[in-house]
């Protein structure tokens, strides 16, 4: 198997999970102030903006980065679309008021305007909106309405075509898609949503729950069908390196040694991390903890983990969890990065010590 150039592949990914989510948040209007409180809406369902209110302030505010037809842009400005069914009224309000990220707040849109504008965003979807499906497919009339659903509450995260977006995963690829053959596991995550990966739960009806998983499965098919289209990288990607030459970089060359024990620290973690995931775990050490030796003028040493430092203070956190500061101009210190080790051998690494590390790490188990 031709080896990844995994530098490249990671560093995308890593600028890829750490973009901006572009969606709505703002504060509540006098008319939505109470927890759970709903916006009138008007009766029209006239969505021309030169006789609907709310189609001209959705024009006018929202449509030149959420498109025309409330369809998005992807992958900066999810569709708005159905947004109704992510969340209630007052929240939509908040979002329009406050705005987040590079989208703007409206806190001047107010009374009849912004009512006028949340009916807009709850009427139906136009055929612009809900054009489902790839070129060149054929998919059934479930599958069908199950990609408009997805186009408008998931295509931001997992991308159009299922298979990996801005923050979420590529589901062709799920273990819990590929195993899921009635759909129980799928619509189980549709309605409760995953709170620990930040994806909400979505109020859809059987129905509707149906016509997406009809739609996932449609499309986890077709990526079988074209296994070198996929955008990520797969677990196989990461196994063709060689594990003896990894553990002698690691023991060696590579210095891995001197902060990290196979018994101790990295003791099983190929059962804690995965595929990419261990592989970011090894070049970003996340998490990792620097710690500060300081020597005062009396000539007391105090050691800990650092909790703060900048040009003027130097503080950390005792054994005991106490915490201490000092003016930096006071004191000697000097302070230890594990992660420094790891941003030094960037310059140093090359495909093969990373694939063969790779192969190495994957043993401890």
């Amino acid at each position: 198997m031709k080896k990844v150039k995994l530098r490249i592949v990671v560093i995308a990914t890593a600028i890829a999970t750490g973009s901006l989510f572009l969606g709505f948040v703002s504060q509540p209007i006098r008319a939505a102030q109470n927890a759970g409180a709903q916006v009138e809406r008007p009766p029209t369902a006239d969505n021309n903006a030169a006789h609907d209110p709310g189609a001209g302030a959705y024009a006018k505010r929202c449509a030149g980065c959420h498109g025309d037809q409330r369809e998005g842009n992807l992958p900066g400005f999810p569709p708005l679309a159905g947004i109704d069914r992510r969340m209630p009224d007052n929240k939509i309000v908040d979002l329009v008021h406050k705005g987040k990220g590079r989208m703007p707040g409206f806190p001047g849109l107010q009374d009849g305007e912004l009512t006028a504008l949340i009916h807009y965003l709850h009427s139906p979807a136009s055929a612009a909106q809900t054009a489902a499906g790839e070129k060149g497919s054929e998919p059934s009339s479930v599958a069908e309405a199950g990609g408009a659903l997805f186009h408008q509450n998931c295509a931001f995260c997992h991308g159009r075509d299922a298979m990996g977006g801005e923050t979420g995963p590529d589901l062709t690829q799920s273990k819990l898609v590929l195993s899921d053959t009635t759909g129980e596991k799928i619509a189980a995550v549709i309605r409760e949503g995953r709170p620990d990966n930040k994806m909400p739960g979505f109020n859809l009806s059987p129905q509707e729950i149906r016509s997406l998983i009809a739609f996932i499965h449609m499309r986890e098919a077709e990526a079988r069908k074209h296994p070198g289209g996929r955008r990520g990288v797969a677990p196989e990607d990461l196994q063709t390196g060689n594990a003896e030459a990894g553990k002698q970089y690691f023991e060696g060359p590579g210095g891995c040694a001197k902060c990290h024990s196979t018994s101790g620290d990295l003791a099983g973690i190929a059962k804690r991390y995965q595929g990419l995931q261990l592989e970011e775990r090894m070049l970003y050490p996340r998490g990792a903890k620097s710690t500060v030796n300081v020597t005062l003028p009396s000539g007391e040493k105090v050691s800990g983990i650092v909790a703060y430092h900048d040009e003027f203070t130097i503080a950390l956190r005792d054994s005991s969890g106490a915490y201490r500061s000092w003016p930096t101009s006071s004191v000697q210190f000097s302070v230890q990065s594990p992660a420094d080790a790891h941003i030094e051998l960037f310059s140093k690494y090359t495909d093969d010590d990373i694939h063969n590390l790779m192969a190495y790490l994957q043993t401890l188990r």
